[in-house]
């Protein structure tokens, strides 16, 4: 059986390891989107860093935490957004103005939301870190 959400699962594993303090996570689920995301993560610091390790079932990702993450999460529905709405959803999935980001998926690729805002970009709201 197929999972259905493999972004929502990976930063599932990446939040509850998080809360555990561990140093790392190892997931099974590995896509062009999770790695995208994760180098989103990366680049805002709120990850160490991630590997993929090959294996003969299917390639693995190795996730290194930094404890920079208080929540992270998919947003489901995936929701549409206009450049001029990203208050709105900062005010619902963020926990103060100008802390934390939000992840989106536009014409030019994910990038987070300020990078859209400032190039005055629509698209799907992602995922959310903070």
């Amino acid at each position: 059986m197929s999972m259905n959400d493999t972004l929502a699962a990976v930063l599932s594993h990446i939040n509850n390891y998080e809360q555990k303090n561990k140093p790392e996570v190892l997931t099974k689920y590995s896509s062009k989107i999770i790695k995208k995301v994760l180098d989103l993560l990366q680049r805002e610091n709120y990850i160490a860093g991630y590997e993929e390790i090959e294996d003969s079932k299917g390639n693995l990702l190795r996730i290194y935490l930094n404890g920079n993450i208080n929540r992270v999460g998919a947003i489901k529905p995936r929701f549409a957004v206009k450049a001029t709405e990203y208050e709105k959803f900062e005010k619902r999935y963020l926990p103060a103005k100008g802390f934390g980001i939000l992840i989106v998926s536009t014409v030019k690729g994910l990038m987070t939301h300020y990078e859209a805002k400032q190039q005055g970009l629509g698209g799907r709201l992602i995922a959310y870190c903070y």
